[in-house]
């Protein structure tokens, strides 16, 4: 059941982080790929720290060093997109909020 487990939380931080970078490279604007790069960190690092925690459930010094790291992520990574967007904008950067797309409803 634990390596079940184990390799849902693998799979599943993979996955997002394969969906991140893709979003990073595909988005159309600097904010919305501050968002896939959000993704890639957060949530793609953090379940596969998870699954790793689930290897190892005994040895309390492995546990305690990958809490630490996902905690260390948790926090740098929310705060570090904040700062980079409110960077821009302080910059002059504006996000776009139109978007060019098919509208059916104009036929």
């Amino acid at each position: 059941m634990i390596s079940i487990l184990t390799w849902a939380f693998l799979l599943g931080g993979s996955f997002f982080a394969v969906v991140g970078g893709i979003g990073i490279v595909r988005l159309p604007e600097f904010f919305s790929r501050l968002h896939g790069g959000g993704i890639t960190d957060t949530l793609g690092a953090g379940l596969i720290i998870a699954g790793l925690l689930f290897q190892e459930p005994l040895n309390f010094l492995v546990t305690a060093k990958l809490l630490m790291i996902l905690f260390f992520l948790m926090v740098t990574s929310p705060t570090s997109c904040h700062a980079l967007a409110r960077s821009a904008m302080t910059q002059g950067f504006k996000p776009v909020l139109e978007v060019d797309t098919l509208d059916t409803n104009k036929n």
